[in-house]
């Protein structure tokens, strides 16, 4: 498991998060939703070094993760952020590639193993025919299938991703909810953060509810709605429409 204990946070010399305390559960999909500003992203960031701790501490499997080389979170650990500037003007498969530096030596010369992850990785996503095109020209949705494919490839047992399903028309997103649920299967715990909360609550084993920047209630989605702090925090009434294969969610 993933366990922030007592954690403060800080973005530049601004203390963002203060005495936050949570734990995000193994071999699971863990979510974190709240209305803008309520400290989601800074929390994720402490994961990939763009917020600061300034105290208490983060534990994965019982090991300090700030005290870990950076190489050693990588190959643990890996993370998809929410906004970038641009596309970068690489080949999608060079991109991938980035996910296996953890490995390499200084040479940066990819061995049968590297290339193998890299390999399944396109495959995984669906997007091996497009393994020669530039990151830069492809649609949103296809980007964002290739930054999946790069944590992959990074072959880490913790993935966090903030906001995956961005950039997505609503085929894509349901295409990205398949690839995020089926991963679970493959022995992968999830930590993300969602802003579409019918899709956090239909894919979610585990919600972790931010307002104000600290925790104020998590669960499983049944256990959030039962307390009624969804509908407290998000200030709405929830719909829930049962289907023959799943839940349907309208927030009034």
């Amino acid at each position: 498991m993933l366990k922030f204990q007592n954690v403060d946070v800080s973005i530049g010399k601004t203390p963002i998060l203060h005495d936050l305390s949570v734990t995000f559960d193994k071999g699971k999909i863990n979510t974190i939703i709240g209305p803008n500003g309520s400290g989601k992203t800074t929390l994720l960031q402490t994961l990939n070094g763009l917020s600061h701790v300034t105290g208490g501490n983060i534990l994965l499997e019982g090991d300090s993760f700030l005290k870990m080389p950076l190489r050693e979170r990588a190959k643990r650990l890996s993370f998809m952020p929410q906004f970038r500037d641009s596309a970068p003007n690489i080949s999608v498969y060079s991109l991938v590639e980035h996910g296996r530096f953890a490995y390499m030596g200084f040479s940066r010369k990819m061995s049968d193993e590297d290339k193998q992850a890299v390999q399944k990785a396109l495959e995984y996503t669906d997007i091996l025919d497009y393994k020669n095109r530039m990151v830069s020209e492809l649609s949103g949705g296809l980007q964002q299938r290739v930054y999946l494919a790069m944590q992959l490839a990074q072959g880490s047992d913790y993935m966090v991703m903030d906001e995956p399903m961005n950039y997505l028309d609503y085929p894509s997103q349901r295409e990205m909810f398949d690839l995020i649920r089926n991963l679970v299967g493959q022995g992968k715990t999830i930590i993300m953060v969602l802003h579409d909360l019918n899709y956090a609550l239909r894919i979610s084993d585990r919600i972790i509810v931010m307002k104000d920047r600290t925790i104020v209630g998590e669960g499983t989605p049944e256990e959030c709605l039962g307390s009624q702090i969804l509908q407290n925090v998000f200030q709405c009434e929830v719909d829930v429409i049962n289907r023959s294969d799943s839940k349907q969610y309208f927030f009034i």
